[in-house]
């Protein structure tokens, strides 16, 4: 073989270029050469036998001696129970929204007989019953426009009128949602229309309804609850 320094000639067994002295980097092994070094098993070295019996033991991890915690469940707050508004806390709050109209309607009528008394005043003329029937029309158009508009914009609004918030009563949709105004106008017309066509029953439906629902609940798909 030669030296990959010198490519000088140097024998198949030596380890250095007899001419440069550089450490040989490519040794051809030959079948039956003699080594320059032996072996020798020293005493830090341990033999291993491979016709030993391999302990199965040592093949085996240390079992552990807690087993694997579950991570802790959080705790869940609790689901408030729903509380339907009863029959007589309805009945109370739907009095006193009532009274409420009633105040309104006092001092829409007062306004409205004003005006028309200076009305006909301007062509000498007094109020009287021959020419009242006008004036009672106006009224009364205009406690069914002030009555409907009560009811349906504040149950579309917030849910509630004066009387239910003083209750502690609300209406709502499914899943507790706010209802619109179109849908507090249906549930105000089923009210009127089925009760006066029951004579009461579907107001009093109350009393043996499970969720404390009237027929124009159902109609409007809407639920009376407890704040």
């Amino acid at each position: 073989m030669n030296c990959q320094n010198c490519q000088a000639v140097v024998p198949d067994d030596a380890e250095r270029c007899e001419k440069c002295g550089a450490m040989l980097l490519i040794r051809r092994v030959i079948l039956g050469a003699p080594r320059n070094q032996d072996f020798t098993l020293t005493a830090e070295t341990e033999s291993i036998e491979i016709d030993s019996p391999v302990d199965s033991g040592d093949w085996q991890f240390p079992a552990r001696s807690e087993s694997p915690s579950a991570p802790a469940e959080i705790p869940s707050e609790p689901v408030p129970k729903i509380r339907y508004g009863g029959f007589f806390r309805r009945l109370g709050a739907f009095i006193l929204d009532f009274l409420t109209i009633l105040l309104l309607s006092a001092l829409m009528g007062v306004m409205a007989y004003i005006g028309y008394k200076v009305g006909l005043a301007a062509h000498g003329r007094f109020v009287s019953w021959d020419n009242a029937t006008p004036l009672m029309v106006f009224l009364t158009v205009g406690w069914m426009v002030l009555t409907t508009t009560y009811f349906v914009v504040f149950h579309g609004m917030v849910g509630k009128t004066i009387g239910k918030w003083l209750f502690g009563l609300r209406v709502v949709g499914w899943a507790q949602q706010p209802i619109s105004c179109r849908r507090a106008l249906l549930r105000w017309i089923g009210m009127l229309g089925l009760g006066c066509a029951t004579l009461g029953l579907s107001l009093l439906w109350i009393l043996w309804s499970g969720e404390k629902r009237a027929w124009h609940d159902f109609l409007a798909h809407t639920w009376v609850i407890r704040d």
